[in-house]
């Protein structure tokens, strides 16, 4: 049923009326409430044909009241109604014009006119009736030029959903061909259907029962799909050829947004696909029922710049066709009104697919949370994020919350260098240490060589612990704090996607201190923020970490998971960090590889530096474990959620990836 509608009088030319004659005004105000109102029977009408008035304004329009929504007001109103032409015996005629308009997109309105015809019934012999003014029907009182029988079909207009581009500007997630595979119940007597269903669900990896009930609960002539796979690279342990080789199989071509590889980035690209009713309901009115659009990740984040924006078209339909049901795209006389399409805008990401394949496949085997990240220091991109199998979906590589562990040494340093400290000078490293009665001591197996009175960069080398610990008068925390944040640890950002940066408190006492000059207690980074501590190292200033590259003419939706946490565009305060002191720190890096922690790294082509880590959690006996490098124009950070230690379990991984990159 027509909803109400918007109803003013723009203006009204006061037309020449007999002196008990009532103004044809009244009529065609008495018309714009009717239409606004759906309902005709307030209104004298003169019919020229048999049809209902109040079945064709049903019928033609209910397609225009569909599509334009409830918050959006649509309006009729008489724009002036013409001279009154006297009749014979008391008759009289006039024209009332009126301006209708139909929000039927975001930003386009249908503007149209028509006119009615008024016709004057004087009153009857005797009668005390001032006599009527009657309202010629005809269904162009709707939509210009609509002859009887007509009716409208409104189409949207798909824009075309856009990629996301890797680093180079190729296509990421396009549209790539795939196989749908599933049971067509017509090619199966219905006691055939079970068989062929089990042996496909078998085939495929599916519970059986649940997708015997799906073919079972489907009409007599359906598709039941049971999986989609790639076309090219399916990395699946079946093929189509398999699949047809079951009773009753099809296997049917066709395409879906995908990223090179089922696993490439996946928790940061996301996907795309049906919309679900809480994403229609949230779209208010942009996203419809059926339509494709974003899920997660960066489909998600930026939809609205991905999907475009869709076109409309008001097509008038011929009766012929209108009496037999729904038109086909041949069954159009003419376009009423249309608003072409704007295709959506790609999003350009700084990814380079064979670092980020290679990454992905040094982790594959690794069980716990796992994660390698690998920036280009001389420009901030983000190369590679990849998050192991033991992830489970979760990005840990951008929004993991971890005890940086010794990796945070690097900040450790920097401060102690403001405070005095070189690289030569001479430190303390006792076997323990103890601060308000606990007691610490560096990692199992540390080399007696390296512990008594040691140069800092043979301290830091081998990651002595207590030498940190020791320095804690040094360095107090808010030295900490600037240290981390000059080398982007702790601070804002736009790396374009939701991101953990970091957090190192300014003020600790205690034991609280003691714990943050090795990298634990509060302190807490993701493998992407310690990447970006290593190439803020590796490029002597400050590295912002780019992922989505910006662009001004668009913003992030707010779609973003509300469960991350993303970076914030807010004023990122300036670094002091030198290009003498990141000199330095290189130098202590390259002590890491040369005599340290980071020995297996010393063949690697164009090595500069490392840094292992492990941290401590839970009740002390379980580890997180880190490696830093630098190699050439590249940065690199590994990180294993559970393991030994950094130089046992993130070394070997960073050793494969930077030999076989």
């Amino acid at each position: 049923m027509l909803t109400c509608l918007l109803v003013s009088t723009a203006a009204l030319l006061a037309a020449c009326t007999g002196p008990d004659r009532p103004p044809a005004s009244d009529a065609a105000d008495g018309l714009v409430a009717a239409l606004s109102s759906g309902d005709l029977s307030g209104v004298e009408l003169v019919t020229t044909t048999s049809a209902d008035p109040q079945s064709q304004l049903t019928e033609i329009l209910e397609p225009l009241v569909t599509t334009a929504t409830a918050e959006r007001a649509w309006e009729v109103t008489v724009a002036e109604v013409g001279d009154v032409v006297e009749g014979d015996d008391g008759a009289a005629t006039a024209t009332a014009t009126l301006d209708w308009t139909w929000p039927l997109t975001e930003t386009d309105h249908w503007q149209y006119t028509t006119t009615a015809d008024l016709a004057f019934a004087p009153p009857a012999e005797g009668s005390d009736s001032p006599g009527t003014w009657q309202v010629v029907w005809e269904p162009d009182v709707l939509v210009p030029e609509l002859a009887g029988g007509e009716r409208l079909d409104v189409d949207r207009l798909r824009a075309q959903r856009a990629d996301i581009l890797d680093g180079a500007g190729e296509p990421l997630v396009t549209e790539r061909e795939v196989w749908r595979i599933g049971i067509d119940k017509m090619n199966l007597d219905p006691d055939e259907h079970e068989g062929a269903a089990r042996a496909l669900a078998d085939l495929v990896g599916l519970d059986a029962d649940a997708y015997v009930a799906s073919v079972q609960a489907a009409g007599d002539k359906a598709f039941v799909e049971a999986i989609t796979i790639r076309q090219r690279n399916p990395g699946t342990a079946f093929t189509a050829d398999d699949a047809r080789a079951v009773p009753g199989v099809s296997v049917l071509p066709s395409t879906l947004l995908l990223a090179p590889t089922s696993t490439f980035a996946r928790p940061i690209l996301g996907r795309a696909g049906e919309a679900t009713a809480e994403i229609v309901e949230e779209s208010e009115g942009r996203v419809h029922a059926g339509d494709t659009t974003g899920l997660s990740g960066l489909q998600r984040q930026y939809d609205e710049r991905l999907a475009g924006v869709d076109g409309i078209a008001v097509n008038v339909v011929p009766a012929e066709v209108a009496a037999d049901g729904e038109p086909g795209e041949d069954d159009v006389s003419r376009v009423a009104f249309s608003v072409d399409p704007v295709d959506g805008t790609p999003l350009e990401t700084t990814f380079d697919v064979a670092l980020q394949k290679h990454a992905e496949e040094v982790l594959s085997d690794v069980e716990p949370a796992s994660a390698i990240v690998a920036l280009r220091p001389s420009t901030g991109e983000v190369l590679a994020t990849a998050s192991g199998p033991g992830s489970e979906g979760w990005s840990t590589a951008t929004l993991g919350q971890y005890a940086p562990g010794s990796t945070f040494k690097v900040v450790a340093a920097l401060a102690m260098l403001r405070a005095g400290l070189k690289p030569g000078s001479t430190v303390e490293c006792p076997r323990t240490i103890t601060v308000d009665g606990r007691t610490y001591q560096n990692v199992p197996g540390y080399p007696t060589s390296a512990l008594g009175d040691v140069p800092l960069a043979t301290a830091f080398a081998h990651s002595c612990n207590t030498a940190m610990i020791g320095q804690r008068d040094v360095v107090d925390p808010g030295a900490l704090a600037a240290a981390a944040a000059d080398l982007g640890l702790g601070v804002g950002g736009s790396v374009g996607v939701p991101a953990f940066g970091g957090e190192v408190p300014a003020e600790a006492t205690g034991t609280a201190h003691a714990e943050a000059m090795i990298g634990q207690g509060t302190v807490l980074a993701s493998p992407l923020a310690m990447a970006t501590v290593t190439a803020s190292v590796a490029a002597g200033e400050r590295v912002e970490p780019v992922l989505v590259r910006p662009d001004d003419a668009f913003a992030a939706d707010d779609a973003a998971d509300e469960e991350t946490t993303a970076d914030e565009e807010t004023e990122v305060p300036a670094s002091n960090l030198t290009a003498d002191e990141a000199a330095r720190l290189r130098e202590l890096m390259r002590g890491v590889v040369t005599e340290g922690s980071a020995s297996a790294l010393a063949d690697v082509p164009g090595i500069v530096g490392a840094k292992t880590g492990t941290a401590q959690y839970g009740d002390g006996s379980r580890q997180h474990v880190w490696m830093l490098a630098i190699a050439g124009d590249l940065a690199v950070a590994v990180f294993v959620e559970d393991g030994d230690r950094g130089s046992t379990t993130a070394g070997p991984l960073m050793l494969e990836f930077l030999t076989a990159r």
